[in-house]
């Protein structure tokens, strides 16, 4: 594949009023481009259909030759080094389309390279499909990352839950999870491996971040708790009422929580009152 092709592309798609709007909410060690995610979904499936000089899957190409071809496709292009946040982004629109026993291989080799929460959500959502029909396997892999001491491999899994378990059949799955990393998560904010001085625009890694002190793993344990609130309120809330927490994720779940529409004002003011 012409890895310089697929960059110029990026390059020709960046808006730099976009630029400017993603780097007040990301925080990334790598050049921001500003090209919209739509566009990196749209370019990610170019890669994978051979369109920068990689193998062309035309008509006659039967399903099975066709998903060949997009697997020798993704591997031509994921042997190459990414450099711009977008670059990355669209590393992981590519690994989701993979089928899953080839997604779940390069799930590891992905996650290093993970600094901010939008490549991670954004991943966390393409893989939908995969998920959907691999649930139980998935869930092991879940498990795994969860044990791990690493900031995005444990977000990863914890958004993996938000988006692909919070259904009757699951819930008491991600309850169980969620009582089991609440026992480890120390008390306060946590830190941000990735930090932006004033007036820089691309930030710097200062150090890896332990998940059970990592600030966007608190976040995304609040996160999935007021989505549990929101789709099962009378199930969370006794789930709720036991579950132990530090201080601040346990308040900020409970923030999360009545920010969110969907969440009835009666059980808004009953939560805001068990604030501690």
């Amino acid at each position: 594949m012409n890895y310089q092709k697929f960059r110029n592309r990026l390059i020709e798609e960046a808006e730099e009023g976009y630029r400017e709007f993603a780097l007040k909410g990301t925080i990334t060690e790598r050049p921001l481009l500003g090209v919209r995610i739509p566009k990196c979904r749209i370019i990610a499936k170019e890669v994978l259909e051979g369109e920068f000089d990689g193998k062309i899957i035309t008509g006659e190409v039967n399903k099975k030759d066709a998903e060949k071809i997009r697997t020798e496709n993704a591997r031509d292009f994921l042997v190459n080094e990414p450099t711009a946040f977008e670059e990355v982004m669209v590393r992981g629109f590519v690994i989701s389309g993979l089928r899953y026993p080839e997604m779940i291989k390069e799930l590891y080799k992905f996650i290093p390279l993970i600094d901010n929460w939008a490549v991670c959500d954004c991943f966390t959502a393409s893989i939908r499909k995969n998920v959907k029909k691999n649930r139980a396997e998935y869930l092991n892999e879940i498990d795994k990352m969860l044990k791990s001491l690493d900031e995005f491999e444990t977000r990863v899994a914890l958004v993996s839950l938000l988006d692909h378990y919070i259904e009757p059949d699951y819930l008491q799955v991600v309850f169980d999870r969620i009582n089991e990393i609440s026992l480890c998560l120390s008390d306060g904010p946590g830190e941000l491996s990735v930090e932006r001085a004033k007036g820089k625009t691309e930030g710097e890694r200062k150090r890896k971040v332990m998940a059970w002190d990592a600030y966007y793993v608190k976040m995304a344990v609040a996160w999935l708790i007021s989505v549990c609130f929101a789709k099962f309120p009378e199930q969370t809330s006794i789930f709720f009422s036991h579950l132990s927490l530090p201080v601040w994720t346990y308040n900020k779940s409970i923030t999360k929580t009545c920010e969110s529409y969907r969440v009835d004002k009666d059980l808004k003011a009953e939560l805001k009152k068990m604030k501690r």
